[in-house]
């Protein structure tokens, strides 16, 4: 095949203007970089949408705009989608779906500019629709390993990426007491069963998040389908003394909230009152229904609403948090998590739901959360030479998580940029030890799940601020090093822009958690594999 003369490229973004018009001038630069880099190889970048002067941004905006473009697009000229940004991939995804001639998702390496958040929701997606493509990542679009898989896709059509680090867990030694432990919590799942609470499915247009129901229904865990309304009216109807004896025992815990005047720019009482009534709300209305796992949509809808979701959604996952009784005056799970899926993505409350019970069958810590596969640097301080990624979430990680726990974790307003009404954060530094990382994720109507080992670290102040300060400061932050899996590795594999993290109380315990989750999900009906190593490097 020779290479084609030309290229088309469409830019996805945000649904939100603000987010649009902010992120623009990396859009222009990546693409700037791309069309050099293809020029390099004689090709011709061309734009398959113009720049709109009135928006200040070139983005399709919405699933509206991306029908209309790709009404435009010749189904046969091999296709570029480039992301510097967060995108909504429903915009995209038809015209992705019909179009016939190779396509290659292109991010930048970008802590700031989320276009690797963004493209790793869109391979997903495009995984889970059963469309081909091909994708590449680079900080600046001249490195080798870059120009050379591009090379090939302008060859061939593809680009492929090692991913030896992936093993079948058919092909795997699993531990006899895992493999006892997972029958046993299969057994009893399958046969009590569990309610998945969904408030409004679809956030952020990631179809990768959404789980087909006949595909859910193997793993004994059903919807309970609910809207965000109701959430809405039920956080009206908590009283003012209620929302405040929660914020008053968030305070004796040791949190700090960092207020300021302006309702605009700042955090607030108010605004932290009002997620505190949305917290009770939100336990309230899944023990109505009897709910083990809830997801809050809150993005779309909710922020024209109510602040920000993501203090109920850290708390929620924390065994130890503030006690909320019921209309018959009973605590509602006392104790224990309500275990939470942030942005309503079921792959991770189904994740949740498994990580819950197996690390309480194994006496391991119960808590865990997704984070964003956020970006990953080399350290900068010399602490490590290994790879360290950034894992962070908008806020709703488990203070239990946290360094310090609740008097490790503070609270911050969430950027006005996607968070008009503001709220706060449950922001903090992930405590050193070992973890269990997954991904459920659905393939060729298929539920999937990879998993595999890492460890969190601590790094010096200064280069955690530096991390900080190239992402989201205001969100937490998890500095991860993956066993056996490199960074190139991580971004051919994973299917979504979401990662699940637990902790256990030692390498071998942790080992024996994942195992077990991985038997678990076997027995449940996923097709399993575990990626990379264990933490001394032994295969598994």
């Amino acid at each position: 095949m020779s290479k084609p003369k030309k290229i088309l490229l469409i830019a996805n973004g945000d649904q939100r203007q603000s987010a649009n018009e902010v992120c623009w001038p990396a859009q222009a630069a990546m693409e700037q970089a791309l069309t050099a880099a293809f020029a390099q190889q004689g090709c011709t970048l061309v734009r398959a949408h113009p720049y709109d002067y009135t928006r200040k941004h070139g983005f399709i905006q919405s699933q509206k705009e991306g029908m209309e473009v790709f009404a435009e697009i010749d189904p046969a000229t091999p296709l570029i989608v480039a992301e510097a940004v967060w995108q909504y991939s429903h915009h995209i995804l038809h015209g992705l779906i019909s179009h016939r001639a190779p396509i290659l998702t292109v991010a930048n390496w970008s802590g700031t500019w989320p276009g690797l958040v963004g493209m790793l929701n869109l391979n997903g997606s495009l995984t889970k629709a059963g469309v081909k493509y091909s994708t590449l990542w680079s900080e600046n679009f001249t490195d080798e390993y870059f120009l050379k898989n591009l090379s090939a896709w302008l060859k061939s059509g593809s680009c492929k990426h090692k991913t030896d680090h992936v093993h079948p867990l058919n092909r795997c030694t699993v531990p006899p007491k895992a493999r006892a432990a997972a029958h046993k919590i299969a057994a009893d799942l399958l046969r009590r069963k569990s309610i998945m609470g969904v408030f409004d499915e679809g956030c952020m247009g990631m179809f990768n998040a959404i789980i087909p129901d006949e595909l859910l229904f193997s793993t004994g865990v059903y919807k309970e389908r609910l809207s965000q309304s109701a959430l809405y009216y039920a956080t009206t109807m908590v009283t003012a003394d209620e929302a405040r004896a929660v914020y008053d025992w968030l305070r004796v815990k040791g949190m700090k909230f960092h207020f300021g005047p302006s309702e605009l720019t700042d955090l607030t009482e108010r605004q932290v009152l009002e997620q505190c009534k949305m917290y009770i709300a939100a336990l309230r209305l899944a023990d109505q229904f009897g709910c083990e796992s809830i997801g809050i949509q809150y993005q779309q809808g909710l922020k024209d609403l109510l602040p920000a979701s993501d203090l109920v959604e850290g708390i929620l996952n924390n065994s130890d948090r503030p006690p909320v009784a019921n209309a018959a005056g009973q605590l509602i799970r006392p104790g224990q998590p309500l275990t939470h899926f942030n942005e309503v993505d079921e792959c991770a409350g189904l994740d949740g739901v498994l990580t819950n019970r197996v690390h309480a069958a194994l006496h391991q810590p119960v808590e865990n959360t997704l984070h964003d596969l956020r970006w990953g640097d080399w350290d900068q301080s010399g602490t490590t030479g290994d790879y360290v990624w950034v894992f962070l979430i908008s806020g709703s990680a488990p203070p239990a998580h946290h360094i310090g726990g609740y008097a490790g974790t503070d609270s911050l307003r969430q950027p006005p940029m996607y968070f008009r009404l503001g709220g706060g954060t449950v922001r903090g530094i992930a405590k050193p030890g070992e973890i269990v990382w997954s991904r459920i994720f659905v393939e060729r109507g298929k539920l999937k799940m990879d998993l595999g080992r890492a460890k969190v670290i601590t790094l010096p102040d200064a280069e955690t601020q530096r991390r900080w300060k190239a992402t989201t400061v205001q969100w937490p932050i998890m500095h991860a090093v993956t066993y056996g899996v490199t960074r190139d590795q991580m971004m051919a594999r994973h299917k979504a822009n979401h990662i699940q993290v637990a902790y256990a109380n030692s390498p071998a315990e942790a080992d024996l958690a994942m195992y077990t989750k991985a038997a678990l999900a076997s027995e449940l009906g996923l097709e399993v594999c575990l990626c990379g190593t264990k933490a001394n490097g032994g295969p598994f």
